[in-house]
């Protein structure tokens, strides 16, 4: 008889490739991607760590990547997408297309930039005095549980020329399509900062809030930047896991609870920090600071490939009501302790609700 003591079972090959690359893992419900420590990584010649969220699925990971002052990665390609957001610090992105030319783009923080699929690329920190952090929302989960291959993954010369974009994607203009309120995107590989672009009214998923879609080098990540006003907060919604939310401007809170749960979870905010709901936990984002308060999600399937059958309801029911089949509570509906709680945080910051008109008060 075979000895099969040794014998891969109930074996995730993301997970062993994570632990073969040598730098940090930090697993946890939410994270503060500022604080985390990273060490050298090898594969790219800098610093980095692996950021595992409690809600991130199946499908998606994150990395943390520093470049010290000076510093720039080893070139990379690889056949997974990723979509980069600079927590800080200022750099450089070069990207080689399949006709050999190279594009050329400077980013500092806030900036937002998707790498073509299989593009060759590397990245360069352009001061001399400060490290730049960036970090990284990839699907390698899938393409390395799915091909359980490295060199297929790392090593796989095949080009993707109709996913490179325009030369302008490189460049910070982009493309804008209109669809309808919640749904309109931008078309670019590469939005400079997302602390100032110019987001769309989007009145059903509450309080005067606005937002953008994304949609990243053709590519199957995505992108959207939402806005609460000044003494505002969104409406409570659900969805699948995988969508990673990051302050990118701003201060509040996030409440997250399970549909038979009597408590909340809650997560404190402000630049750096990102969180991913668990598959089907409501939540509900509040702004309780003295300015509008920005976040960006990152997650596999979007307008354009919504990738599952999930992904697709979601982005169909996000702002519709529960009762109708969609995602979302009205205000009139919610837990009557979630406005007291922000009336409760709003005085303690000595600042004033603007929420009168949308839900009675009082």
């Amino acid at each position: 008889m075979n000895d099969t003591s040794d014998a891969k079972f109930l074996f995730d090959p993301y997970l062993d490739w994570t632990s073969r690359e040598g730098i940090p893992t930090v697993e946890d419900f939410g994270v503060d991607l500022l604080k985390v420590e990273t060490k050298p990584w090898a594969r790219f010649g800098v610093d980095g760590a692996f950021v595992h969220l409690k809600g991130r699925g199946d499908f998606v990971s994150q990395f943390v990547i520093d470049l010290p002052p000076g510093a720039k990665t080893s070139p990379q390609q690889h056949l997974f997408e990723e979509v980069i957001y600079v927590l800080e610090g200022h750099g450089s992105t070069t990207v080689e297309t399949h006709d050999g030319q190279t594009h050329s783009f400077e980013w500092g923080p806030k900036a937002l930039f998707a790498l073509p699929l299989n593009a060759k690329y590397q990245h360069f920190n352009g001061s001399g005095q400060e490290r730049a952090r960036l970090a990284s929302t990839t699907n390698l989960p899938l393409v390395l549980n799915l091909f359980h291959n490295d060199d297929f993954v790392f090593a796989n010369p095949y080009r993707f020329p109709e996913r490179e974009g325009l030369a302008k994607h490189f460049s910070g203009e982009g493309d804008f399509i209109p669809k309808k309120p919640g749904r309109h995107m931008w078309e670019t590989n590469f939005v400079p900062d997302v602390s100032t672009f110019e987001l769309k009214q989007w009145d059903k998923r509450g309080a005067g809030g606005s937002n953008i879609m994304f949609v990243l080098a053709d590519g199957t990540m995505h992108a959207h930047v939402s806005e609460m006003p000044v003494g505002t907060y969104k409406k409570g919604h659900r969805h699948g896991p995988d969508f990673h939310v990051a302050c990118v401007c701003g201060t509040g809170y996030s409440l997250l609870w399970y549909e038979d749960s009597k408590d909340f979870v809650r997560v404190d905010w402000q630049h750096g920090v990102v969180f991913a709901p668990p598959d089907g936990m409501y939540h509900q984002h509040y702004n309780t600071g003295p300015e509008p308060a920005r976040y960006l999600a990152t997650a596999l399937g979007g307008l354009r490939y919504p990738m599952t059958e999930s992904k697709f309801r979601v982005f169909k029911g996000m702002d519709v009501n529960v009762r109708d089949g969609g995602a979302q509570i009205e205000y009139e509906d919610q837990d009557p302790r979630i406005h007291k709680m922000y009336l409760d945080e709003l005085k303690k910051n000595g600042a004033e609700s603007k929420m009168g008109k949308f839900i009675k008060e009082g």
